[in-house]
């Protein structure tokens, strides 16, 4: 008995060892071979470090981090029965399915952003359906991002892509629950035999917590119009003050209900408010010292305030160093908005034109692996258009871009596997290509 056990052992031990071996070899071949020296992989490794290093600056600070701290405060905030009532398996799936799908509305995020929300509502309990719902969502439903595609690239592609993305979010939904519908009975049943955990606020006193929280984000991240007046150019003017008041209460809401010392919570305004005064026109400057603050007090305050805290840096160690790396190789393959990278835009644009079932796939493969930023899709798809692109794989790059990156599929994969995340990322791609087909067929 004991001769099999050490021969077994013996066994996994080589399988594991010629695996490194496998794994060094590859290394050493990449390497051997790298194409060090050549124009298009030199531009391509430039292209990889110019979007990362503008991701750097221009998401992570405003759009990341708060993003984290709303999904920890998921975690550590949110009661998990709350989450299973409205979001879980066994939800009224109207309304689960109608406030998943609607929540881009209020969030102005992109693909990457959404992720560490939906890590939180997931990992808390929220069924795969409303989940998936809101995963799709929450960057294609971006209210600014609709008005900017009727205005620049037509009204009836405008109305489409909004229609489009609310029936896919809920289509994307109920197919992932359809598909692992086995896997999220047990889940439910499993959640449904933990005791339940008597919440320690009432529901309406959460919802203004995240409220603040989510008027931070989206405010802070409020994009400058392509026009100068109206409605979109006034709240861009004012969005570093309402910023502020948003931040102010969340401060009140940490000070009145979340046990945090009022004295802590004044010392920790104190250096943002001067910071404002000092510096009005490099706002960064005040909301990293607020991140600071908070982050200082959530250290001190022990509890929830700590536990919120240790949930932000677990999801931050999962999600950044994924996002940093997928942001550089999207940029080493497609490059920048106007820019070469090792796949050369030409290709792309001779894929796109006309109708076929070809343009519309390559679109939505394109759309689904490249990274967009929060608005930059229309001005990249209006130089398409004028260069040839049909107006069906424009719908379908407009219903795949936004959603997906394959920044983002690195990031799906650690939180909810790689075969869900594969059939996520395959139903929006099959539905794309066959929106994009039926739509450029009526709109010739």
């Amino acid at each position: 008995m004991n001769d099999a056990v050490d021969v077994s052992a013996a066994d996994g031990d080589a399988s594991r060892e010629i695996k490194i071996l496998g794994v060094f070899v590859l290394v050493f071949l990449g390497l051997f071979f790298l194409p060090v020296g050549v124009p298009r992989f030199d531009n391509a490794l430039k292209e990889g470090l110019e979007l990362t290093k503008w991701y750097a600056r221009e998401h992570v600070l405003l759009c990341l981090v708060p993003a984290l701290f709303i999904a920890g405060g998921i975690s550590a905030f949110v009661n998990q029965a709350s989450v299973m009532r409205y979001l879980g398996p066994k939800a009224n799936k109207a309304l689960a399915y109608g406030v998943a799908s609607v929540s881009g509305t209020i969030l102005a995020v992109c693909s990457c952003t959404v992720l560490p929300l939906f890590g939180g509502i997931w990992t808390r309990g929220a069924g795969l359906g409303p989940a998936t719902a809101f995963l799709y969502s929450g960057p294609a439903i971006n209210v600014l991002a609709i008005v900017m595609t009727a205005r620049i690239l037509g009204m009836e592609l405008g109305v489409a892509r909004a229609i489009g993305a609310v029936v896919f979010s809920v289509i994307v939904g109920l197919a992932m629950h359809l598909v692992f519908r086995r896997e999220e009975q047990a889940k439910a049943d499993a959640l449904a035999e933990m005791p339940g955990v008597e919440a320690r606020r009432s529901l309406w006193q959460n919802g203004l917590f995240f409220a603040a929280m989510v008027g931070v984000l989206v405010f802070a991240n409020w994009s400058k119009p392509v026009e100068t007046t109206g409605l979109w150019a006034t709240i861009f003017a004012w969005k570093w003050p309402v910023t502020g008041a948003f931040a102010a209460g969340l401060a009140a809401a940490l000070g009145g209900w979340y046990g945090f010392r009022w004295g802590g919570l004044t010392l920790a305004a104190a250096p943002v408010a001067a910071l404002s005064f000092l510096f009005p026109h490099q706002p960064l400057i005040a909301f990293l010292a607020g991140c600071a603050g908070l982050v200082a007090l959530c250290a001190r305050t022990p509890g929830e305030g700590r536990e919120w805290l240790d949930a932000t840096w677990t999801l931050g160690k999962q999600i950044f160093p994924l996002l940093i790396g997928g942001v550089f190789v999207s940029g080493m393959l497609l490059g920048r908005p106007g820019h070469e990278g090792v796949i050369p835009s030409g290709w792309i644009s001779q894929s796109v034109g006309g109708n076929s079932f070809l343009a519309n796939f390559t679109a939505s493969v394109v759309g689904a692996f490249m990274y967009f930023a929060t608005l930059t899709e229309v001005p990249i798809l209006q130089g398409l258009l004028g260069s040839g692109m049909g107006k069906g794989p424009a719908l379908a790059l407009l219903l795949a871009g936004p959603a997906l990156s394959l920044p983002a599929m690195l990031v799906l994969r650690s939180i909810m596997g790689m075969k869900k995340t594969v059939v996520y990322v395959s139903l929006v791609i099959v539905m794309a290509t066959i929106t994009g087909l039926l739509y450029g067929a009526l709109w010739k």
